[in-house]
């Protein structure tokens, strides 16, 4: 079998490695356009985790990696003039240099030829190979040269760095957040060779520097060269420097792409390393995939090749995808996820060091609170007890702060026991808006279960604002006294603060019940939605009546009159349905508000009907009951400018709603158009909400996929929101607050009396 690896970085060299040892009668080539030892960067760094994984595939070149790595445990942050420390990590580097003289050395001692200085393409190989593997990095030329069929997407990212390195001896992976009178910038720095091992004024430690684009500009590096890219650097990092120095090694500034490829494989043409995907430097993560996508293709041909592996070469490749990907997706969501707190990182520059610490070391989602409690638990104590000090919480010495989430939080004049919120959920279970004993019993069980702040389901202010014929409303003297005995029973028996969702449907109003196939009705089920515009939701859906000025007085009315029941029913707060596509949302997004009039257009006209429900709704309710709204912050459509609603429109919203006394924001997303494509992953709604409360200065409550006590600790911790809102682990578990007290023996007040049997116990 014959095998040319087109470029001899970490992926080409590695795969070679594996390959080789898997069939050593093959003919495996390495061709790399570069002389041997010319490489960009400095150190290359791995987890305890990854090289485990080396030591499986290639045990001798993982031990001459280990015998010249240099390993560290512990993480320095310097932030607001204080170092933060935290321990229990595992971390291995040494200079990519050497890195890849031993990968080479391996590769030819195993028969493989490899050649520098020598370009070679596509056409000139692919005839006479079986395989080819395209490692030629992120400008890769193969990728280009087939693009149709392999689909790449690179996304150019706003910081820019440096790639230095030091001949200061670094303890451990040290972040630095320098502000001087040009703007913040980050140092992303590791050791990766001991001082004793390494030639006189050679380097010792990576020092990776990254600011904002406007920042690089008002210092004037967007105008240097490598000697003054150096130069001011050594004076800006000085304090930290001790008097060693910075080495450039083609230093000049970049922005990191992020590529994606549709497919890694056409015909016998594989893409590995760069070439294929990238993952951000600042989790360490580039190499580390590389080596990994060796790894994984030649399990493939073990797995798959069978006895003739070049006539399989294809099934090979498909299946190498098919088994690779799923991992491959979650390393670059991590690496996307840690880039886009450090293109964010001034928003959580007002955080103490300490707090900034943890939402540093949790910012890629890989580890959380109890993950690092795990690592490093003095370090969580000190966060959970720094968390308690600004909730005003005394806690002894003697004992241990309470986790975040059961941290009071003042909403106006009332005081919840805890951060967890009961997610609004629709149960369709309602007769005529009238809510019943399932409602009850679903909104009663989550409420002895320990939920802080329980919300209603959406509950309409009209028949006509309904999604479904099983939608709960507010709208008549029955609908009130239904309210009213849900309402007295959570009160009588749990601490939970009780909200009411006050919405209208719009233009998804008039659907079937989901379980009845979530469609629009027809015939005479249906009834006329409403809407900013005459647009339907989807191409399939009914247009909505486009509505006018009565139309646009009357629901603002009902929307009044339902405040009023609200309060005759004994609810705690309203939350006003801004979200998901339903009316006041469909007003603020372009995908589904394209009036003419002074209520469509501009964002200060797409606003205007919103507010004025808002500023009518706040004028009926009393002063002392909090009152916020539920916001959809982005139609997912960024690529699509002017198509719909934008993050930097919510904020702006926010703003406004902010200056009318609006308690807080319940930041959701998506839900105008069926258009909208969320990332979705772990919390990934949570950086919305992070931003509208650094950015607006309200608090917010954080929601979408947040599923345990461990994340609602991390987010809360953090610093990045003020609740947490879960809906499908609620509906999993009614008790899922009360369950984390008891495991984090906390001694809540919201445990009801009836079942004080099994809470914890005070330490005496």
């Amino acid at each position: 079998m014959r095998i040319v690896c087109i470029g001899g970085g970490p992926a080409g060299l590695y795969s070679a490695i594996l390959l080789k040892k898997q069939r050593p009668d093959g003919d495996v080539r390495v061709y790399e356009r570069n002389a041997e030892g010319d490489t960009f960067g400095w150190g290359v760094v791995f987890s305890d985790e990854t090289l485990s994984k080396f030591q499986v595939a290639d045990e001798e070149s993982f031990d001459r990696i280990t015998e010249e790595f240099i390993h560290w445990t512990d993480i320095d942050t310097w932030h607001r003039g204080e170092w933060v420390r935290s321990s229990g990590h595992g971390f291995s580097g040494l200079a990519r240099v050497r890195l890849l003289g031993i990968l080479t050395d391996r590769a030819q001692e195993l028969g493989v030829h490899v050649t520098h200085q020598k370009e070679v393409s596509l056409a000139e190989v692919e005839r006479d190979a079986d395989l080819v593997i395209a490692s030629d990095g992120i400008n890769s030329a193969v990728r280009e040269s087939r693009a149709n069929a392999f689909g790449p997407s690179l996304d150019w990212r706003q910081c820019h760095f440096t790639w230095l390195g030091t001949t200061k001896p670094l303890e451990a992976f040290t972040f630095i957040f320098l502000e001087n009178e040009h703007g913040l910038f980050m140092v992303h720095a590791y050791p990766f060779r001991r001082p004793h091992a390494a030639e006189p004024g050679a380097g010792v430690g990576t020092w990776i520097v990254e600011t904002h684009p406007d920042t690089w500009k008002r210092a004037g590096l967007d105008r240097a060269d490598e000697a003054g890219t150096v130069a001011y650097c050594e004076r800006l990092f000085a304090p930290f420097l001790d008097g060693h120095r910075l080495l450039p090694n083609r230093s000049i500034w970049r922005r990191f792409p992020t590529v994606r490829n549709r497919r890694w494989h056409d015909g016998k043409v594989v893409l590995l390393g760069d070439a294929a995907h990238t993952a951000h430097f600042s989790i360490g993560s580039g190499t580390k995939l590389a080596m990994e996508d060796a790894i994984a293709l030649a399990r493939a041909f073990e797995l798959h090749g069978g006895a003739e592996p070049a006539r399989r070469v294809e099934q090979v490749l498909a299946a190498y995808q098919e088994d690779h990907y799923i991992d491959t997706l979650k390393l670059q969501r991590a690496a996307q996820t840690s880039l886009e707190w450090f293109e964010n990182a001034r928003r959580y520059l007002p955080q103490d060091p300490l707090q900034f610490t943890f939402n540093l070391m949790t910012r890629s989602k890989r580890i959380t609170f109890d993950n690092l409690a795990k690592r490093d638990p003095a370090l969580v104590e000190r966060v959970a007890r720094g968390f308690a000090a600004q909730q005003g919480l005394e806690v002894a010495p003697s004992q241990s702060a309470p986790r975040p989430m059961f941290a009071p939080f003042a909403l106006r004049s009332h005081r919840l026991e805890n951060r967890v919120v009961l997610s609004p959920m629709c149960q369709y279970s309602a007769t005529d808006g009238t809510v019943g004993d399932w409602h009850l019993m679903h909104l009663g069980s989550r409420a002895v279960g320990g939920a802080g702040l329980v919300v209603s389901e959406m509950t309409n202010v009209s028949a006509e604002g309904r999604i479904s014929p099983g939608c709960a409303g507010l709208y008549t003297d029955a609908h009130t006294e239904a309210w009213r005995r849900i309402v007295a029973f959570v009160h009588e028996h749990s601490r939970a603060f009780f909200a009411l969702q006050l919405a209208h449907a719009g233009r998804k109003a008039s659907c079937s019940r989901p379980w009845e196939g979530d469609r629009p009705l027809v015939g005479a089920e249906a009834w006329t939605a409403l809407g900013p515009s005459a647009l339907p939701f989807a191409s399939h859906w009914p247009a909505p009546r486009a509505m006018d000025k009565a139309d646009l007085e009357r629901v603002r009315d009902e929307f009044v009159a339902s405040t009023r029941r609200a309060l005759d029913a004994g609810f705690d707060g309203i939350e006003l349905h801004m979200a998901h596509g339903y009316l006041l949302s469909s007003f603020l997004s372009p995908a589904s508000n394209q009036r003419q009039d002074a209520y469509g257009g501009s964002l200060e006209n797409r606003m205007r009907y919103p507010l004025e429900v808002f500023d009518a709704v706040r004028a009926v309710w009393p002063e002392e009951k909090p009152l916020w709204v539920r916001l959809s912050a982005t139609d997912w459509l960024e690529d699509r400018p002017g198509a719909g609603f934008t993050l930097d429109e919510a904020v702006q919203f926010a703003k406004e709603l902010k200056a009318r006394h609006c308690d807080m924001i319940d930041v959701s997303s998506a839900g105008n158009t069926p258009e909208s494509k969320p990332d979705y992953g772990r919390m990934y709604q949570v950086p919305l909400a992070a931003r509208i409360r650094a950015e607006v200065g309200i608090p917010v409550i954080a929601v979408g996929a947040i599923q345990d006590a461990d994340q609602i600790d991390t987010v809360l911790a953090a610093g990045r929101a003020d609740l947490c809102a879960l809906a499908r682990p609620h509906l999993a578990d009614p008790h899922l607050t009360l369950r984390a007290a008891i495991e984090a023996g906390h001694t809540g007040h919201f445990v009801p009396p009836q079942y004080r049997a099994v809470a914890p116990r005070a330490k005496p």
